[in-house]
């Protein structure tokens, strides 16, 4: 009996230990007020000017080894992710070369929503791209969208996943 609270300190400490070794880290956005985790140090937060926008990427190690964009929508109440991911092809996507939409699905995490996937092709090479739409509020969708060549995002999606299920809005 007694060696239990022991034993749980020694658990608790290791898990600690873990996520330090893993090199997680936590990044909160200045203005549009969400959080997420970045699962190792691999991911690197860039900021970039858009308009008269600052906004953030997150690059792992090199651009096309994957790449994350984050963006805040505004949509129509009725709308679902669906639609949105839809809409998001139609006037996005499908003007990419080579490009094969995939498969949508749904997904659980902090927010919950769906990804799709695809393939395209740069410069000759074969690209994917995975999009988290994840839904704040009837209104206000996050979608995080992830490329990068098609090999490489295939061994990061357990790391995409991740930073998707971590994303939270900040109280």
């Amino acid at each position: 009996m007694r060696r239990t609270p022991q034993l749980l300190t020694c658990a608790l400490l290791l898990f600690v230990g873990a996520s330090a070794a893993l090199g997680q880290e936590t990044y909160t956005s200045g203005n549009d007020d969400y959080m997420l985790e970045l699962p190792s140090q691999t991911w690197k937060v860039t900021p970039r000017s858009e308009n008269a926008h600052q906004l953030m990427e997150f690059i792992y190690g090199e651009r096309s080894d994957g790449f994350l964009r984050l963006r805040k929508e505004v949509v129509e109440a009725s709308a679902s992710l669906s639609e949105v991911a839809r809409r998001e092809q139609d006037l996005k996507l499908r003007y990419l070369p080579g490009f094969v939409g995939g498969k949508e699905e749904r997904f659980a995490g902090r927010l919950n929503g769906i990804t799709a996937s695809y393939e395209y092709t740069n410069a000759g090479k074969p690209m994917a791209g995975r999009i988290y739409y994840l839904q704040a509020d009837n209104r206000t969708v996050y979608t995080l969208h992830f490329t990068a060549r098609a090999e490489k995002l295939m061994r990061i999606r357990t790391q995409t996943d991740a930073i998707a299920r971590s994303f939270r809005l900040k109280q």
